[in-house]
């Protein structure tokens, strides 16, 4: 029995006022846990709160009147712990109702409904009787454990069962195999698997920990996993920011100015280009891929399986987040070798960052912006601008009509930029078009048309360098297509690349 709970029974405290009072009927509802042992009810709905069997000191909170497969949820990982979240919040109320809501619900129903005088008075017993202090955090408590929780581990009855069916199981881990060329989704058999060379390599670099579980050596080349540790705060400071959801979490709802800025804060997501030597021998990966482990997401949706299964094979804290990146190095000789040495450099991708919009009127017009890292003052200035067709026929049909009416720039930057600066147009521009009716069941486009190929790459205009010219290189710059002739000045954007980490070597055998 937890001590905590063993001391609060000898100081017979009630929590009645509090929403967890005793009754001699500690009759199970259907949706009580198997060997869940019942300490306190809130007085309405059937709520009541237990520890189960094989859950240790964890308290959890039941409630009948939830809908599917709502009825339980971890509140505290103690019994002390759940009557500190009592002193912070006053009442059970909050305590079981926090699952369904943000930080600001959670807040301003503690604003609305305080502690009253009875509230308080059993609250004092339980600090001074049990020499214990409030919740520092309430709601990021209880998000964290609830997070962290495996759902399916909890038993139920054949009475719920009969009325919530028994989710389908999931399939068992296949037995590890690493191959060279078969990412983390290989299954075929027909590849043959890399022997296996344990690591346990452990470091910080990118203000993140890393760990090294181990390299495969196969037949084409060596491979490498990567573990990147996230913390569950970051995620969820994150999607709280981009009030990411399940309903809305797609690429399409948000501009390209908000996806860079996403990918540049994406705790789930790092861009690497790693480098190993073996034997003094530098290798440079040739393919690589990733999957990512995210202990915060929605009841009712799962991690990628293949996630899953890495972080069991690896034994990593499923508690936290994870990004499990694989690469490939083929060998630079005819025969796999033997490991004397093997070292890791870990570079990153350059990061593509927003910076301050412009509107070019004509030429001549200059705009002056600031580099954020190197602290240089640049002087744009436009040299042409000049509306333009594409001839038709310039994409591919595929039964769609794209857009062909787009803007085009050129312009010199002073002084001549060492770093990786664009102009982009901040406008998305217009979706590509069905050239005839076709089955309201076939896809729709769902992408917008950039100048693909062309002139620029396919998440937008890229600027081109065209001469050379005593004021500077002159670069180019495309607005997004449409199909109607752009009229309307054009919204441009300054984008940087540039790395936030230094590269850093770690040896690893």
């Amino acid at each position: 029995m937890d001590k905590t709970f063993e001391k609060f029974l000898r100081r017979e405290i009630d929590l009645a006022a509090v929403g967890a009072g005793r009754r001699t009927d500690n009759s199970p509802y259907f949706c009580t846990p198997k060997g869940a042992s019942i300490f306190g009810w809130a007085g309405v709905d059937g709520i009541h709160f237990c520890f189960i069997r094989g859950f240790g000191g964890t308290v959890f909170a039941v409630s009948p009147m939830n809908t599917p497969p709502h009825f339980v949820h971890p509140l505290a990982r103690s019994f002390a712990d759940f009557l500190r979240l009592l002193l912070a919040c006053g009442d059970t109320a909050a305590l079981e109702q926090a699952w369904m809501w943000d930080e600001a619900q959670f807040d301003d129903f503690l604003r609305e409904y305080p502690p009253t005088p009875e509230q308080r008075e059993v609250l004092s017993q339980i600090a001074k009787r049990l020499g214990l202090t409030p919740m520092e955090r309430p709601w990021a408590y209880i998000k964290e454990v609830q997070s962290s929780f495996d759902y399916g581990k909890i038993k139920y009855t054949e009475d719920y069962y009969d009325l919530v069916p028994e989710p389908a199981a999931q399939p068992a881990p296949p037995a590890w195999k690493v191959t060279f060329d078969g990412g983390f989704w290989d299954r075929s058999g027909r590849a043959r698997t890399g022997k296996e060379l344990p690591l346990g390599k452990e470091f910080t670099w990118a203000g993140r920990s890393w760990l090294i579980p181990a390299a495969y050596l196969c037949a084409k080349g060596l491979v490498l996993d990567l573990c990147a540790r996230v913390e569950p705060a970051d995620i969820r400071a994150f999607t709280d920011k981009w009030d990411l959801r399940p309903e809305n979490d797609s690429a399409v709802n948000f501009t390209r100015e908000q996806r860079m800025q996403m990918d540049l804060e994406n705790p789930l997501r790092m861009d690497l280009r790693p480098r190993v030597e073996v034997n003094g021998k530098p290798l440079r990966f040739t393919q690589g891929c990733a999957v990512s482990f995210n202990p915060c997401v929605p009841e009712g949706f799962t991690n990628e399986l293949e996630a899953k299964w890495a972080v069991e094979h690896y034994g990593l804290d499923a508690s936290r987040g994870w990004v499990i990146s694989r690469y490939s190095f083929p060998w630079p000789w005819k025969r796999r070798p033997q490991i004397k040495s093997l070292s890791l450099t870990m570079e990153q991708q350059p990061d593509h960052v927003p910076g301050p919009r412009f509107q070019a009127h004509q030429p001549g017009d200059t705009f002056v912006f600031t580099h954020p890292v190197s602290g240089i003052e640049y002087t744009l200035t436009v040299r042409a601008l000049e509306r333009q067709t594409l001839p038709a026929g310039t994409f591919g049909a595929g039964g769609y009509v794209y857009p062909t009416n787009t803007v085009a720039m050129s312009y010199t930057l002073s002084p001549e930029p060492e770093e990786s600066i664009h102009v982009s147009d901040c406008d998305e521009g217009d979706r590509p078009r069905r050239a005839e009716p076709q089955d309201p069941l076939s896809p729709e486009a769902r992408g917008f048309a950039a100048v693909m190929g062309v002139i620029g790459g396919a998440d937008g205009p890229a600027a081109v360098t065209v001469g050379g010219r005593p004021q500077g290189k002159l670069r180019a710059a495309y607005a997004s297509l449409h199909f109607e002739p752009v009229e309307k000045d054009v919204d441009w954007r300054v984008e940087f690349e540039y790395k936030r980490f230094e590269d850093a070597a770690f040896a690893l055998l």
